[in-house]
């Protein structure tokens, strides 16, 4: 979902060719897309970066072959962003030939309102990340390996979401479709799954429940395949203004990395370890990638990342998530999705009269958003906030992302030696 309206397939208004009308020499110049806000990112980058390689190569002593595994990833990772770069110009004329575009309805009634934007970018994302997350493959995994079933397993679904997210950019499929792509594409994760289907009781229960520890069998599968479901729609529902739908992605795969690393360097167990470093293999090329993308998606948008970057997106962490075996941790930072979905939930039901867009009222004299009713995250801040710029907006919302994820981290360290054993 994007603050978007597509444009309808226009009726053919070529002049026929005849004397009067000689073909033309040369064919129409496209003209080119916004350049991309590489000093944004580059600031971002800085701030994740520092802390990030400090903890992994002074804070923590991590095993060498791990760390050069992650380093590996890394650079690869890097190797994906600039192709992405360089790709997503490309691909830009392409979706453009092919009326593949929308109007930005968050800029209507401006000359920015009037701006052909290509949509379905998401698409150039996934297949960077497909083909950065393979070739890792090479440097990282041997024949014998017991990740290589469980990471072929991940990027099949990641694959197969991607793919359902560019068939819905392309058909406009409806809502109640939307809710059913996931469950398909979680398939292969599930049925490759070959971890535990245990949790840790919390302490306090214990007394209670008689056990520590817990076998679910197929519940737990069943939990996994909601896990998938949910977080690929609520980054898809979390939207509607320019770079809300890439900047939340970036925001949370930097808080899982640097959950993954303090993981490793806190633990002794080799399997747990390999767990949290097989998450890290999957979201260094998504961060990569992603951060590419925001480039070109941050106020004002260059490009629209469709329905395929948000399934692609949440679909990936949702994977990381259910194998490094932290879908506790990554349902609190996902906190603000979580919010945004309660308050959908009565006009997804149908309880509530839903429009097709929900997004704020933009008023082209002040350039400023007014919230709605509709209930959404984005709505709910302008309402409590007052009206805001899209740009300011969308910054307050991710800083809003990024504190749930600080606490996050907060109410890991207060719990820790009293909630699990």
């Amino acid at each position: 979902m994007a603050a978007r309206k597509r444009a309808s397939a226009a009726p053919d208004t070529t002049p026929k060719l005849g004397p009067e009308n000689p073909k033309p020499e040369t064919p129409p110049i496209e003209p080119p897309i916004r350049p991309a806000k590489f000093s944004t990112i580059f600031k971002f980058s800085l701030v994740f970066s520092i802390p990030y390689f400090y903890l992994i190569f002074s804070h923590y002593k991590i095993d060498y072959g791990l760390k050069k595994s992650i380093l590996i990833s890394a650079l690869v990772s890097v190797i994906g962003f600039f192709i992405t770069v360089k790709m997503i110009p490309v691909a830009s004329k392409y979706v453009l030939r092919r009326n593949l575009f929308g109007y930005d309805i968050n800029k209507k009634g401006t000359p920015d309102g009037l701006i052909k934007v290509p949509e379905s970018l998401g698409i150039v994302i996934g297949i960077v990340f497909l083909a950065v997350t393979i070739l890792f493959q090479y440097f990282n995994f041997t024949a014998d390996s017991n990740w290589l079933v469980e990471y072929n397993a991940a990027l099949a679904s990641i694959c197969f979401m991607t793919l359902l997210g560019f068939v819905d950019d392309v058909l406009d499929v409806p809502w109640r479709v939307k809710l059913v792509l996931p469950s398909v594409a979680a398939l292969p994760l599930l049925m490759a799954y070959a971890g535990h289907t245990t949790i840790v009781i919390p302490k306090p229960l214990v007394p209670y429940v008689g056990l520590e520890i817990l076998d679910l069998g197929w519940i737990y599968k069943l939990y996994m395949w909601l896990l998938a479901v949910f977080c690929t729609n609520s980054i898809n529902i979390h939207a509607g203004i320019n770079g809300l739908e890439v900047g939340q992605t970036v925001v949370i795969s930097c808080a899982i990395l640097m959950h993954n690393i303090m993981q490793i360097g806190t633990s002794t167990d080799l399997e747990y370890q390999q767990a949290h470093a097989f998450s890290i293999y999957l979201v260094q090329p998504l961060l990569a990638t992603s951060l590419a993308l925001l480039a070109f998606n941050w106020f004002p948008s260059s490009v629209f990342v469709g329905d395929t970057y948000t399934y692609f997106a949440g679909m990936t962490m949702a994977v990381v998530g259910i194998l490094g075996h932290f879908s506790e941790t990554l349902l609190i930072f996902f906190a603000p999705q979580v919010l945004n979905f309660l308050l959908s939930l009565p006009q997804l039901a149908g309880i509530v009269p839903c429009p097709r867009h929900r997004l704020p009222k933009f008023d082209p004299k002040s350039g400023l958003l007014t919230g709605t009713n509709d209930g959404t995250l984005v709505n709910l801040f302008l309402r409590q906030f007052g009206r805001r710029s899209e740009k300011s907006l969308c910054i307050l919302l991710l800083v809003f992302q990024a504190l749930c994820c600080g606490f996050c981290f907060f109410l890991r360290w207060l719990l820790t030696g009293w909630y699990k054993y």
